[in-house]
């Protein structure tokens, strides 16, 4: 048997997720066409190009320490700085300064870092810096989970799927991290969005010798999303259906039933127009069968598509709830304060601009404050493309008791009904007249005069959510996101090289807030599935890392860079502020699948493990050991 990593436990498993609908023998018995295959992901390392840094700073502003950083999730880390040196939290200060790239690296590894600071701090009495080179950044932080996946389909001839197994091993390394949560988004959306009616589903994580594994961009679906989406492309082969056809035959819509037992009843299910719009833009039908025709000469194309349903925020994992102050000056300016950070998604442009339309002003008016752990309020961790959704409620909410608030005010004043001010354009006007009635600047100066405090606390909870750990029953999330990503590929047969010509990304965001920003996020997305797909491994041999430097670990540059034509496809969700959901880790989880799919058009042999690198290409198998190189597994 393999070697203990921990001598305390009897075994190396850290982890084993259940997931049960139906009955699969029953479901295999009925099927015309089964279909098993075997998947493998790699380790990847997050890459951020800022490396880890913290300044600790002793005995500040009656704060026992203070610590300055790239600090991905500041109540976390004053958390476990806090435990470290046996003192209250009040006694560490953990202040967020911008950040050059996170990605979900910067939680545990900042946190370790922060705590030697606060310690070297303390006994020398003077303020300490680490930095981390390039190389102890990778030999240190934790990776994205390497996955080993069994998938077993049964449908119909005409492609109606009955039942689905799938085993899914997940290498945590020599510690658990954030390896029981990874595995259990995995074990919710293993099936993809398709209305199975027979499902069993096993996660595991394994303790291994390996470089220990975490939270990152994806978060445990950009591994089950290869697996199922080269599945149901394989599958629609053994068919002789398109791999459009089949999707289109299985697809969750509004009511469907969700492996888990979830009912899709309480927001719009998108996935035929998420579908239906990147198949129009990328002329994915017409394309499709131009492929399929012989193609001359060394160089093939080939275009693939994936999609997913993926479920925004935290889950039934934990506690999810978010907090915001917002302050009004008796000069008219604005403060906000949330807890949620900063990690270059733009956060802080969006909750301004939430706060300025529920007020009724222009954004320069608002000044966001950085996270201070001292002040600002404690709001759970900046994960789970959470922010918006979470941190967008909790400072619609603070901002709507001053409105409020000022609505009282006036109406006292000009005798009329509060229910009927309307705060637009930097002006409040009576609804019923479409008429000013004072301006905002008025209002804030009636409120300073009466002696009233102008600041509010918001606080928004995620909706109830349930899990059953023994059946795999329950519902895991309060709502979905959907989308649809087309890539389209020209491959070397001489060489094995790759080029990703173009993708085209059609995301349900429910309201896009910032279109900028939500472009922005759907580019770095697309990128980052496109390294995770064809170039992006970290290498180990006995559990020690061999590429330590960007020369030897190769991720995608601006030549890399395909045309890339983001769709936003707007349904408002009931639960999101003015209908916004999440779209940081949608983006990055469908790439990967998508070319691999179009890859496998392009070369008509299927490649099963990631990454599609020139050797697997070329020769069809990789030089190196499997993908989870442990003495252990």
């Amino acid at each position: 048997g393999a070697l203990l990593i921990h001598s305390e436990l009897k075994n190396n498993q850290v982890v084993h997720h259940r997931l049960r609908k139906g009955d699969t023998v029953k479901g295999f018995a009925q099927a015309e066409v089964i279909l098993e295959r075997e998947y493998t992901t790699q380790f990847v390392e997050h890459s951020y190009i800022e490396p880890e840094v913290v300044v600790a700073v002793p005995y500040e502003h009656n704060s026992l320490v203070t610590i300055y950083g790239s600090v991905q999730n500041p109540f976390s880390c004053r958390n476990a700085v806090a435990s470290v040196l046996k003192v209250a939290l009040n006694q560490v200060r953990i202040i967020q300064n911008h950040m050059g790239g996170s990605f979900g690296g910067k939680d545990e590894v900042i946190s370790s870092m922060a705590a030697r600071a606060a310690v070297l701090a303390l006994k020398t009495g003077r303020p300490v810096k680490m930095v981390n080179t390039r190389a102890e950044s990778i030999l240190e932080s934790y990776k994205r989970h390497p996955y080993q996946m069994k998938y077993k389909v049964g449908a119909t001839k005409e492609g109606k799927l009955i039942a689905m197994e799938i085993k899914a091993i997940a290498d945590s390394g020599a510690y658990a991290c954030q390896t029981p949560f990874v595995t259990w988004r995995s074990v919710v959306q293993a099936t993809g969005p398709y209305e199975i009616t027979n499902v069993k589903t096993d996660t595991y994580g394994y303790y291994t010798n390996n470089v220990y594994t975490g939270a990152m961009r994806g978060y445990g679906s950009p591994q089950i999303i290869f697996a199922q989406e080269s599945l149901i492309d394989e599958l629609a082969e053994e068919l002789k259906m398109s791999p459009l056809e089949l999707r289109l035959k299985n697809i969750y819509h509004n009511n469907s039933i969700t492996a888990s037992g979830q009912k899709l009843d309480n927001h719009q299910v998108s996935l035929e127009e998420v579908i239906s719009k990147a198949m129009g833009v990328s002329n994915y039908k017409e394309k499709y069968a131009e492929y399929n025709r012989s193609q001359l000469g060394d160089k093939k194309r080939g275009i693939g598509m994936a999609i997913s349903f993926r479920g925004c925020s935290l889950g039934a994992e934990t506690t999810d709830a978010a907090g915001a102050i917002v302050a009004i000056q008796h000069d008219g300016s604005i403060l906000i304060s949330c807890g949620l950070a900063e990690n270059g998604a733009g956060l802080k442009t969006v909750l301004t601009q939430i706060a300025a339309e529920e007020l009724g002003v222009e954004i320069k008016r608002i000044n966001y404050m950085e996270i201070d752990t001292s002040v600002s309020p404690e709001s759970g961790p900046t994960v789970a493309s959470r922010s918006t959704l979470l941190g967008g409620n909790a400072v619609k909410n603070a901002a709507h008791q001053l409105k409020e608030t000022l609505a009282e005010i006036i109406a006292a004043e000009f005798k009329i009904r509060a229910n009927n001010l309307v705060f637009k354009k930097e002006n409040i006007s009576d609804k019923n007249k479409d008429q000013k009635i004072i301006s905002f600047d008025q209002a804030v100066d009636l409120a300073h005069k009466q002696g009233i405090f102008l600041s509010a606390y918001g606080w928004y909870k995620a909706p109830d959510i349930s899990w059953d750990e023994v059946t795999g029953q329950g519902r895991p999330y309060f709502t979905y996101v959907y989308g649809c990503q087309v890539a389209e590929v020209e491959v070397d047969l001489g060489t094995g090289q790759i080029e990703v010509i173009k993708i085209t990304a059609a995301h349900d965001v429910g309201r896009a807030i910032n279109p900028a920003c939500l472009r922005g996020q759907i580019y770095g997305g697309v990128m980052m599935g496109l390294g995770y797909g064809i170039m992006e491994e970290l290498e180990t041999e006995k559990g020690y890392i061999k590429n330590t430097n960007f020369d030897e670990y190769l991720i995608p540059t601006i030549k890399d860079m395909p045309e890339i034509t983001p769709i936003m496809v707007e349904n408002p969700d009931p639960y999101g502020p003015y209908g916004a959901k999440s779209i940081g880790e949608p983006t990055l989880e469908l790439g990967a699948a998508a070319i691999a799919n179009a890859v496998a058009q392009a070369t008509r042999r299927r490649i099963r493990d990631l990454p599609l690198n020139l050797e697997r290409v070329l020769l069809g198998y990789s030089l190196s050991k499997g993908v989870i190189k442990s003495d252990s597994l």
